[in-house]
Formats: C-alpha cells, structure tokens, sequence
C-alpha cells in the first residue's frame, strides 16, 4: 500500500512539474531534457543548450540526458583557441563541453524559418555570442548559434596513422552536422520549422557553409545558404592534412605505438606542436593570405568531397539556393585617413599591378565612377575576385538560384565598409555595435532593417526580394546582377568583372605558385 501511495505521488509531481512546464514560456522540452531560458529584448533566449558530447579526435556523440529543468540563460563555454588577457574558466572556454547551441525565438508557436549562424574565425577561433541572434529572431524567423570544435582540435588529422581517428580531419564540421542534427530533431518545440533551415555565415563561418555543401552527411539537414565574405580558398588536399598529422606527432614525441598518449597532451602545448609543425611542413599561414591550409576541413572523399569556391561546390547542393556577397573594403588596409593624389596611389599600385597599373585605375573608374585616389588602394583584393569567379561557375547552373550582393555602406568611424561590417546590420543590432556605428542616424536603422529583412525574406522562400528594392534577379555570369547594399540599394551588372579579372591575375600569385606546384 505503502508503495502504491509512492508511485501515486511520484505520478502527481510529474504532471504537476509539467503543468508547470507548460504555464512557464521560457521552459522547453527537448528531447534530452527540459531547459529554461531567458528573455533577452523582447525574444526567448535560449543559450548554451548541449547538442553533443566529445572525446579528443573522435566524431561527437549524443549529449546524456536529463530529468530537471537545465538553466540555458547564458552562452556557453567557447571552444579551445589561442586567447590574450586573462586566463579563461572552464565555464567560458572548454574541451569537453564547448558542443553547445543558442536558440533565439519570439513564440514556440508556428513553424517559422530556422537560421543556423555558423561564426566566423578562420575554423580557428570565435564563438556563437559573438552575434546574438535576439533582434533578427525579430523578423519571423527562429535563430540558432553554435560552438564546434576548432583548430587542432577540431581537424588534426590522424587518419594516415590510425583507423580509430579516420574522421579525426573533420571532427569541427561533423560538430556542426550533430547541431544540425539537434535542429532537425528538437527546433519544432521553439517554433521552427525543420524543413525550412537556412545555415549562414561570415568570413570563416562563410566557409564553413561552403564546406557543408560539399558534406554528403549534411543534405537534407539544410535547405538554403548564405555565404558572406567566405571565399578564402581552402587548398587543403588529404595527403597535406595527412602529413601534417605525421608532422605534429612527430613534434611531440608520438609515434605508432603510444598514439593514444596524445590524448593527455595539455591543450597548449598541442596546439603550438601543431604550429611548429605546419611551419616545418606547408608553412605557416599570415591574415590576408589569399588561401588557407592547415587545421581546417579535409576532402576526404567520404565526408567532405571537395573544397568549395573551386569553383563552385559539390553537385548534392545543386537544389539550395544561395545569397552571397562581399563588402567593399574587406580586409584590405585603408587609406582614408591621410591625403593623396592619383599620382601618388598610381606609384604604390605599380608595386602590386606593374604594367597593368593604368589598366587597373582604368578599369576601376567604369566600375565605380566616382571613386578616390584612396579607393584605389583600399577596395578588396581578396574575396571579390574570388566570389565573380564562384558566381560564374554556379550562376544559371544549378536547379536552385544564387543571388550575389555588395555592402558598401562606409563606416564613420574607419569610412570604409570593411569585413565584418555589414553584420550588425544583417543581424538588426546597430545598439550593440559602437565601434561600427556609435550614434546610428535614420538612415543606418533603415539599411539595417533592410538587410534583416532580406535574410529573413530569403530564409522564408530562397528569394531575397522586399519591398522598397529594385527587382532583384537571381545571377548568371551574363547579366552579372549584383545587389549594392547601402542607404541607396541599387542594382549593377557586370559593372565591376573587367576590374576584378585584374585583380585576380595581379593579386593570387601564391595560390598560382601553389597550384602549379601540385599539378
């Protein structure tokens, strides 16, 4: 009898408990267990919700489960990665428990478009708070960041030494594909539709769009992309990342026969054995390099077929639309904060163009009539070249459309439109970008609405067309149609190829050099 009561009484806590679930909005059942979240500016926040668990170089593995309400009301550790300053807690940067996800919504009810923010960082730092997703969770869509494996960690690979570690190249991006996963499997409790997922990103996390849209484990679990300033070429092949992996074990002491005493290795000391050994072995890559190598994605052939822009991506993604663009300045080294003549710009492009040097500024005045002596020296030479030649490769080619874009809205404070900048604008928070823009005028809070409304627009139906905008019509290397994105949105075609054909030839000689060595 006695046992009896105990179970009845434990049956009545459960469906009180759930009642209680049900009353409060911020809770949320998935299916390894309840969570509460928080309210940030008027959305659901959902932070630092686990979507996998992991051991060092292994694929990720489901997350164990639990029976009471799990806190979600703040970001969740980053992943291992170089940092300055103060030493970090395991609570803010962590091995084991970095696979974790952040879920912005205005209502559980609904089936509305889900947005997985991949971050930017080169696949070797960064994390999901960098960009709350609170404001474009706003403009009816469901918003999801994630935190993966990086650097090393995240794509050591070890499959020319052992079976056991034959994914251990990709293990960052199989991170990404388990949060797909937790989408696909749980978004519908926060009001997202699973079958309308849109993955985007910027710089590195613009390519790991890319990346996923070579990955045959990833179809289906997406079903648009955005790729902003993601061009960087990846020239990895699988006998460079296999060789790296010999090199890095070899920094440290390991060979064959003790492999698994890699797992002990102090995260420090691993990462800068990897670093020695790139440098002993490919080299050591700089920021503005025009390609990347090293601990990032490798084609294996089973999980990644190809690198992607080269040109294009990997036919299983044929059916995803694309947005993808650029900004005006990227990453180059501006010029706008000091005096100069067409003269004195023409003597610093000689040392870049030679003899093209008049065919440059040339080509660069039917592309942008109005431009500066400064223009000349600070408009991008590493993603835009890149992108026309993306875009010609897929435009028209593929079952689904690709729409291409330029930000050029110029920041008062740097005055140019450099990487990163438009960001604020596509995520809707100008309020948390002062560095950027620290008093916004009516203009600026129009642009930005503009452009959350263009990525929540091609997130609903894959076409990025609003009102107020000129007709906006998917790419072919023939019309050439680009979006220009700044306080007066305007279409260009082809206006810019002659001067980016120029570019390209002038500016990737390394990875001519590179290509010509592997061939």
């Amino acid at each position: 009898m006695n046992r009896l009561l105990l179970v009845l009484v434990s049956l009545f806590g459960i469906i009180v408990s759930s009642c209680q679930y049900k009353e409060d909005p911020l809770v949320v059942n998935t299916n390894c267990g309840p969570i509460r979240g928080t309210v940030q500016e008027g959305t659901m926040a959902f932070l630092g919700i686990p979507y996998a668990s992991v051991e060092r170089f292994l694929p990720p593995q489901p997350v164990e489960p639990w029976d009471t309400v799990r806190s979600c009301d703040h970001f969740g550790p980053q992943a291992m990665q170089q940092i300055g300053g103060r030493e970090l807690s395991e609570s803010e940067m962590s091995e084991k428990n970095s696979c974790v996800l952040n879920v912005w919504t205005t209502d559980k009810r609904g089936h509305r478009p889900v947005m997985v923010w991949l971050h930017g960082g080169g696949f070797d730092s960064g994390s999901s708070a960098w960009d709350p997703g609170q404001n474009l969770a706003k403009k009816d869509v469901v918003v999801v960041g994630v935190n993966h494996r990086l650097n090393i960690l995240g794509f050591l690979d070890l499959s020319g030494v052992s079976a056991r570690y034959r994914y251990s190249g990709n293990v960052g991006m199989l991170d990404i594909i388990a949060a797909l996963q937790w989408v696909r499997d749980n978004i519908g409790y926060f009001g997202g539709d699973p079958h309308n997922v849109t993955i985007f990103g910027e710089s590195g996390g613009g390519g790991k769009v890319g990346t996923l849209m070579c990955m045959p484990v990833a179809k289906g679990l997406f079903h648009k992309a955005i790729i902003m300033s993601g061009t960087i070429l990846n020239v990895n092949t699988h006998e460079m990342t296999q060789a790296l992996g010999r090199a890095v074990l070899e920094e440290l002491g390991i060979d064959k026969t003790n492999l698994d005493s890699i797992l002990e290795v102090p995260y420090q000391d691993l990462y800068e054995a990897g670093q020695r050994a790139m440098a002993a072995s490919i080299g050591t890559r700089r920021p503005g390099t025009p390609m990347m190598w090293g601990f990032g994605p490798t084609p294996d052939g089973e999980m990644l077929l190809q690198q992607p822009f080269q040109p294009g991506f990997a036919s299983i993604s044929d059916h995803v639309p694309l947005l993808i663009g650029t900004t005006f300045n990227e990453l180059q080294k501006l010029q706008y904060n000091r005096e100069l003549t067409i003269q004195q710009a023409r003597e610093e492009l000689q040392k870049t163009f030679g003899n093209e040097t008049n065919a440059y500024i040339e080509a660069f005045g039917k592309a942008w009539p109005n431009y500066s002596p400064q223009d000349l020296l600070s408009i991008d030479w590493l993603f835009r070249p890149k992108t026309l030649i993306t875009l010609d490769a897929i435009g028209g080619h593929r079952q689904a459309s690709t729409y291409a874009y330029l930000f050029s809205w110029p920041s008062p404070v740097s005055h140019g439109s450099v990487h990163g900048n438009e960001l604020c604008f596509c995520f809707n928070r100008l309020h948390q970008a002062p560095n950027i823009v620290p008093d916004p005028s009516s203009d600026d809070l129009r642009l930005a609405d503009t452009m959350s409304s263009i990525w929540s627009a091609f997130a609903h139906t894959g076409n990025p067309n609003v009102d107020g905008l000129p007709a906006w019509q998917p790419y072919t290397k023939e019309n050439g149609e680009l979006m220009i994105l700044d306080y007066n949105c305007e279409l260009r075609h082809n206006h810019d190829r002659e001067l980016e054909e120029i570019i390209d030839r002038h500016c990737f000689r390394q990875l001519d050099e590179f290509r010509a060595k592997v061939q």
